[in-house]
This record gives C-alpha cells, structure tokens and sequence, in this order.
C-alpha cells in the first residue's frame, strides 16, 4: 500500500492527484496539437471541480494560470489567456511595514490618543463635548476587554486629563455608557419588549 506522503508532491492539492496526472501526462505528450487538445479537457474538468467560482469575471484567466502553475509551467500549448511568468507567480509578496507608534498606555490605543489629540483643535462646544464623551465611553470599553477588573470610570476621567494635560474634560452630567456583557435580565427585558413589538 503507498500513502500519500510517499507520491509525489501536489502542486495544487485542491485540485487532486488525478488533474495532476493528467497534466503531466500533457507535459509529456511530444504532438503540439495533442498537447493542445488534452489541456482544453483539463480545463473542462478543472471548470467542474470548482463550479462555485464561475461568475467570476477572471474565470478562465485563473483556471489557466493553475494548469500553467501545475505543469511546473513546462506545458507547451497556446495558452488562450496571458499566463503569468513563473518568477512573477511563484514571488512572496513584500511584507508590509508595522506602524510602530509610541503610547502611553497600549490598552486604549492609537486610535484613542489620535481622537483626544483631534479633540483638542476643536473649539470649545458641542461637538467637542460629544467626541470626548465617545472617547471615554470607547476608552472605559477597551479597559473592559483588557482587564474588567482594573476598569474604573475615575481612571477614565483622569487619562482623559493626563493625555490632554488638563485640556479636556467631561462634563459634569456625563454618564458612561454600560459595558460588558447583558445580565440576565437586560436579556429577559429586551426578549419582552421585542414580543410586546410583534403583538402590536
């Protein structure tokens, strides 16, 4: 009995052992034409192994990419579509730069600064009031997920201070929104307001 691990290695497993076997048997056929022939059957039931992807606008063009790519691009036909030179396909794309920015404290995030930074500009008013209090409410979140033990609206209200250096400031009749997940009977309350809707 031969195991898998002991054939040889698939270049595209999701297309099986059996496209694979096929399409070296193409690479090895020496007619052009013949070669030309067995490559539109392949594709014919490439097509039917992954029917989901049909509509696709690139359809085809990816179908014969991957019988150019399981051929180790040794299969020698008129390829009907543009085919993608090898070192091209075969390239690792480039990683991409990790923005690495300095905070203060790394449970709110980057985005929290940035936002309290922008709420500086703005003048004193309404709309400078609404972001803060999104802020806080957004930063009082965030110690949740991090630690819920440690989150403490006081602790909010002073690094709303500290990161501003005295700045900014809720407003006196600010209330935090609540956080977490819904005792039982928020969730009881909210199943009989919503059968109270399907009555009416």
């Amino acid at each position: 009995m031969q195991y898998n691990t002991q054939r040889e290695h698939l270049v595209m497993p999701e297309y099986g052992r059996g496209i694979q076997n096929m399409v070296d048997l193409a690479v090895s056929l020496p007619d052009r034409e013949a070669r030309q022939q067995c490559a539109n059957t392949i594709i014919s039931i490439m097509s039917r192994i992954q029917p989901e992807n049909i509509d696709t606008a690139d359809y085809e063009l990816r179908l014969w990419n991957h019988l150019a790519k399981i051929s180790r691009y040794k299969l020698d036909i008129d390829y009907p579509v543009e085919i993608i030179p090898e070192h091209e396909a075969l390239e690792h794309p480039k990683p991409l730069p990790y923005p690495m920015q300095k905070m203060r404290r790394r449970h709110y995030g980057h985005l929290v600064e940035s936002a309290l930074k922008y709420a500086q500009t703005l003048p004193e008013g309404e709309e400078r009031t609404a972001l803060v209090g999104m802020v806080a409410n957004q930063m009082k979140q965030n110690l949740f997920v991090w630690n819920r033990d440690s989150m403490d609206e006081n602790l909010v209200m002073q690094d709303i201070e500290r990161y501003s250096d005295g700045k900014l400031q809720l407003s006196p009749d600010f209330r935090f929104a609540s956080v977490g997940i819904p005792s039982n009977a928020q969730l009881a309350n909210n199943s009989s307001s919503k059968n109270r809707k399907r009555k009416r």
